[in-house]
């Protein structure tokens, strides 16, 4: 007979792994709350064995051996096979539950002592769960991830890549004499972020996602670069040649977005990196939302995104369109990308609002400045003067984008720059 418990974390020793063996152990629920056994004495655990399913142990028991004595010492000893020996003194009680060990950094509260010190078990509330055992399929690689990447290293038998592994991170404040936690926020990020890199095709332009952890986060494409903000920043100026360049790699990026359905809601000289090769990436859609989805106001109460992992897949896909509409909350973004529409509270299109978000880093890129604008004049829908000035590249655009969002532009590929080459004459 076996069983499966979760595997201790590094600092576990081995004679916390033999009370980790002879604890009575249950598979429960995502709710965490132990599960009464039979007393472990009973069921003669012989060994625990690391199984291929990374953070979890076979437990062996033989019940039919029950009459046969044990010894009072046994010697521990590890194996290339991490296999231990087990020991039957002292019994270590263990809330065993799928959870354990994916998140030992976490400023969450600590497991008491009456409980494992070296499993940690975070609350049914932390967005972790979203990454916890077993990950959904939905979140594993795309098929041929490394197909376009370069490894930075090679050797006989295995290609090395360079990634970025992005993992939540839950801050807890005490305000008033009660306990603040951004848990929310983050899980409704980690899902919206998710629900881009496993719906958008690939694109050269759109950050390579690369499947998730286990118990730990999203690995992503390392891109070896700089912000838009440092390239804008830099001198000697931007030619008109890159800044072209850089109109059609980010029009084209967002336009591809745009066509699943699905906005970016951040967009930013921060979220837009430029690589070595001067390819745009976009990345953090943290804040996208679909387009068929009913909007709530910044102002709003945040919608709850742990109801939606703990319903099952028929209540997820109900026939009734009304109830499948998802309410999604728009948020402001980052100053001064962020629409008038959005600031009133009154957003009919996310995808018209990057939109808006693009016209304002074309005057950026045009001035290779950081713009600013008060938010007072954005929220009448009045394109300020001073986003105008000195732009000979894009200045007609600029006017497109910064429209009132039922007479702005859509973002579309048409819309690309067509760039004369030097050999076009030949």
């Amino acid at each position: 007979m076996s069983v499966f418990h979760p595997r201790p974390t590094r600092s576990t020793t081995a004679s916390s792994l033999t009370s980790l063996a002879t604890t009575p152990l249950a598979h429960t629920p995502r709710t965490g709350s132990p599960t009464q056994m039979h007393p472990v004495a009973s069921l003669n655990v012989r060994r625990a064995t690391l199984t291929s399913k990374k953070n979890w142990w076979m437990v062996e028991m033989d019940e039919e051996e029950e009459s046969t004595p044990r010894p009072n010492n046994t010697t521990n000893s590890f194996s290339s096979s991490e296999e231990t020996a087990v020991v039957h003194e002292m019994p270590h009680p263990t809330i065993s539950q799928p959870y354990a060990d994916i998140d030992p950094g976490s400023r969450s509260p600590t497991p008491s002592p009456d409980s494992s010190p070296h499993v940690y078990h975070p609350p049914d509330r932390h967005p972790s769960v979203i990454f916890s055992f077993p990950t959904p399929t939905a979140y594993a690689a795309p098929p041929h991830p490394t197909a376009h990447f370069t490894p930075f290293a090679t050797g006989s038998t295995s290609e090395l890549f360079q990634c970025i592994v992005k993992k939540p991170e839950v801050v807890q404040l005490e305000i008033n004499g009660e306990l603040q936690s951004n848990a929310t926020d983050v899980t409704t990020q980690f899902l919206a972020e998710l629900r881009v890199y496993t719906t958008v095709s690939r694109h050269r332009n759109i950050v390579g996602f690369l499947g998730c952890l286990e118990g730990v986060g999203m690995v992503l494409e390392f891109v070896d670069g700089r912000t838009l903000l440092d390239v804008v920043r830099a001198r000697p100026a931007l030619t008109r040649e890159s800044k072209i360049d850089y109109h059609n790699q980010l029009l084209d990026g967002l336009a591809h977005l745009h066509s699943y359905g699905l906005s970016h809601g951040d967009l930013s000289l921060l979220n837009v990196y430029v690589n070595k090769a001067d390819t745009l990436k976009i990345l953090d859609f943290g804040r996208s939302v679909a387009a068929d989805s009913s909007f709530a106001a910044p102002d709003d109460s945040p919608t709850d995104p742990f109801s939606f992992l703990s319903r099952t897949k028929s209540q997820r896909n109900t026939l009734n369109p009304a109830k499948r509409r998802k309410i999604e909350q728009i948020h402001c973004g980052t100053r001064p990308f962020s629409a008038p529409e959005i600031l009133r509270g009154e957003c009919v299109d996310a995808r018209l609002a990057d939109a808006y978000s693009f016209g304002v880093i074309l005057s950026c890129l045009d001035q290779c400045a950081l713009v600013d604008c008060d938010p007072d004049v954005q929220i009448r829908d009045e394109i300020p003067e001073h986003l105008l000035e000195g732009c000979s590249v894009f200045r007609d655009r600029i006017v497109w984008y910064l429209q009132r969002y039922d007479r702005r532009r859509q973002l579309s590929r048409d819309d690309c720059i067509a760039v004369k080459r030097w050999w076009d004459d030949e």
